[in-house]
Parts: C-alpha cells; structure tokens; sequence
C-alpha cells in the first residue's frame, strides 16, 4: 500500500501517470495498475480522468492529504530516541542460482557499509520478477537476460556470461555431443523459462529428434535426474554449478556452444537507494572476479 500511495502523491502533483511514471521511475501502465489497486482497496475513485489528465476529485484531495501525514509518520518510524537514523529497505528479486553464488557475500558487505538497511530476496523465476520490477514492488531483479527489449525506464547489468553444456550420466560412454544428444533419452529445460526459450532455439537450429522423457524448470533438479541416470540434457554452467556431481560428465559444445546472460534489471539510478546502487555496484564487481564473463 506505501508504494501506491507514493505513486498516488506523484500523480497529485504531476497532474498524468505518465508524468508521474517519469517522475518516480514507473512506466504508465505499472502508474495505472497501482492507482486501480488503490482505487480498488479504498472503494471509491480518486481521479476524473479527462483525457490523459487525472485531476483530484473531493474525495481524492482529503486522501492525499491523509496520504502525506501517512507516508511521513511511517518514513519516522525507524527512528531512535538517540536520533538514529530510520532504516532503509531493499527489495531484490533472484532467480535461484544466483542466490547461491553472489547473493550472500554481496548482501554481507552492504550490511557492513549499511547497517540500518533491511533486505529482502524474493525467489522466482525470471519473467515474473522482471515484471515485478517494472511494477515498482521490486528495486532489482537478478536474472537471465530476455529475449525481448526492455522498457525504456528499465536498465539491464551485465553479470555473467554462462556456456550451456551437454551433462550425461557418468556411465553413458562416448564424447560426441550431438550423437548423444540424438540417440539418449532427454530432459528438457522448461521451454516457460527464458533459459529453456533458449535450448528451444538452439534444437530447432540444429534440427535434433529427440527423445524427450522429462521436462523441468530448476536446474538442480535437472542435474539430479541426469544423475540418477534419467537422460542428458543441456544446462548452463552456473558460477554455483562449477564443480558437477560425480554421478555426471559435461561435454563442451565447441563451435556451437551458446550461453546464457545474466544480469541485473533495475531502474534508473537516479530513482534507487543509495544502498540500492551500492549493491549494483557490488554485485558488478563480484561477477566481475568470480563469473564467466562475455569476452
């Protein structure tokens, strides 16, 4: 609710969700979606909408009102007797393998230069999370780069740059990756992820018949069953997947190797945090030292 009645504040004063998108980092559609939600939980409107303008009804005046002692009581909060300062939060997003890898020594040091920030993770996969970021519940999202044009408020950076590899069970004999890949039974990146969309393409290039048996979303899943000798399958070889379990082998792809980018959606660093950006910065620079990166 704090988040649409900032948005609701903006609008007030901009006088258009457009304006108002530009103004605190939201596309027109996510303005829109939050002051129906508003609207919706309130019970009554607090727009007329003429045109692209949205002006203030009655009863849309003595909520802003309302709406500014609100959001400055809640921004006092975090406040101490002391005079400490109130704390700050971050909302990140992550797809699940980069919660393993640059995640928590990231977090560790923003602490240390942050202490009164609070941050929380949430899971999911990554068309879901970068929506969220669009919508304003997110600050950033960690997550494979998609295959579609971002909105132009939103920002991508670059993490890793990852190779997919043929991974077949430690007893399957032979090194010829498209051979096996054709005779041996295949578990399937799901196509729903953006990593999957990207096997798709790379079969539907190579023309492969294959005999599908299983079809998943998370890769250590998908890495079990290659394990417990279920099939092959291609994955990307993730900065928490450097080393493979012994129950499997990982056959380079040569020539046709392709990769998976990882990164970072967010919006403009003028509309973030400072801790915010501090944790841009310090995800860089780990995936920098620690992540394969696009050469």
């Amino acid at each position: 609710m704090l988040k649409e009645l900032n948005t609701f504040i903006a609008v007030a004063r901009e006088g258009t969700f457009a304006a108002a998108g530009d103004r605190i980092g939201l596309t027109q559609a996510a303005v829109s979606a939050q002051m129906q939600r508003l609207e919706s939980e309130l019970g009554f409107a607090l727009f007329d909408r003429i045109g692209r303008t949205a002006r203030l009804n009655k009863m849309g005046q003595q909520v802003l009102l309302q709406a500014q002692e609100l959001l400055r009581l809640y921004a006092n909060l975090g406040s101490s007797a002391q005079g400490q300062p109130a704390s700050i939060s971050v909302q990140l997003g992550s797809i699940a393998s980069l919660q393993r890898s640059l995640l928590p020594d990231a977090l560790a040091r923003l602490h240390q230069q942050f202490p009164q920030c609070r941050t929380r993770i949430i899971p999911g996969v990554s068309l879901q999370l970068m929506n969220l970021v669009d919508a304003g519940e997110l600050d950033m999202a960690a997550l494979i780069r998609p295959p579609f044009a971002l909105q132009s408020d939103l920002r991508w950076t670059a993490l890793a740059h990852e190779p997919f590899r043929l991974l077949v069970p430690r007893a399957t004999r032979g090194d010829d990756w498209a051979e096996l890949l054709a005779s041996q039974p295949f578990i399937r990146y799901d196509r729903a992820s953006f990593g999957g969309r990207q096997v798709d393409r790379f079969l539907r290039s190579m023309h492969f018949t294959l005999k599908e048996v299983c079809e998943a979303d998370e890769l250590e899943a998908i890495v079990k069953l290659v394990s417990n000798g279920v099939g092959v399958a291609l994955v990307p070889q993730t900065a928490a997947q450097r080393r493979w379990p012994a129950a499997v082998r990982a056959i380079d792809l040569g020539a046709h190797t392709f990769h998976r980018d990882v990164g970072l959606v967010h919006r403009a660093e003028r509309h973030l945090s400072e801790p915010a950006r501090v944790l841009i910065a310090l995800l860089t620079e780990l995936a920098r030292r620690t992540l394969p990166q696009e050469r």
